[in-house]
C-alpha cells in the first residue's frame, strides 16, 4: 500500500508530489519531507517547497478554522472524529496559553504527530490570538520542524551513507 501511494505521487512529479503532501493535514511537512529523502529530491529544494505549502492554508485556517470544525462535527460521517479532535487541540491549548507566542512557535516547531501547522492554526484560534501574531508564530514553527527534520533525514542518510 507505501509503495502503491509513493508511486502514485512520484508520477505526478516529485516536487509537485511534494508540494500536494504538504498541504495535506495531519501528513504536512513532517511526512512531505520524508518523501523527499526517499524520493531523494535535494534537500535545498525540498525544504522550500514543503515549508511554503504547508503554510498556504494557514491564513484560512486562522480564520474559519474552528468554524469549519464546528460544521464537521454535525455531520454524520466527520463528527465524531471531529469531536475527539477538538477534546485534544483544547487540551494542547491549555499548555499552549501559559506561555502565548513562545509556546504556540515550539508547539508547532517540535516535529511529533499532531502539532503541525494546522493543529497550531486551530490552537491560536481557540486561544484568540490575532492572526497575524499567530500566522508569525505558526511560520516560525513550521520552519524549525523543517530544519530539524532535514537535518535529521537527510543527516542520518549521508552518515549512513544510504544515497
Amino acid at each position: 500500500m507505501t509503495e502503491a501511494i509513493f508511486n502514485f505521487f512520484s508520477g505526478l512529479g516529485k516536487e509537485f508530489a511534494l508540494f500536494m503532501i504538504s498541504l495535506i493535514p495531519l501528513i504536512e511537512e513532517r511526512g512531505a519531507l520524508i518523501f523527499a529523502a526517499a524520493a531523494k529530491i535535494e534537500w535545498y529544494k525540498a525544504l522550500p517547497i514543503c515549508i511554503v505549502a504547508n503554510m498556504l492554508p494557514v491564513p484560512l485556517l486562522l480564520v474559519f478554522g474552528m468554524k469549519i470544525i464546528r460544521w464537521l462535527k454535525t455531520t454524520r460521517t466527520f463528527g465524531s472524529f471531529f469531536t475527539r479532535y477538538e477534546e485534544k487541540l483544547n487540551a494542547k491549548s491549555e499548555k499552549v496559553a501559559k506561555y502565548g507566542f513562545f509556546a504556540l512557535t515550539m508547539f508547532v516547531g517540535i516535529p511529533v504527530p499532531g502539532t503541525g501547522a494546522w493543529s497550531g492554526s486551530l490552537v491560536s484560534t481557540i486561544l484568540g490570538f490575532p492572526p497575524r501574531k499567530g500566522f508569525v508564530s505558526i511560520l516560525l514553527g513550521v520552519i524549525m520542524a523543517g530544519v530539524i527534520l532535514t537535518v535529521v533525514l537527510y543527516g542520518g542518510l549521508a552518515i549512513f551513507n544510504i544515497r
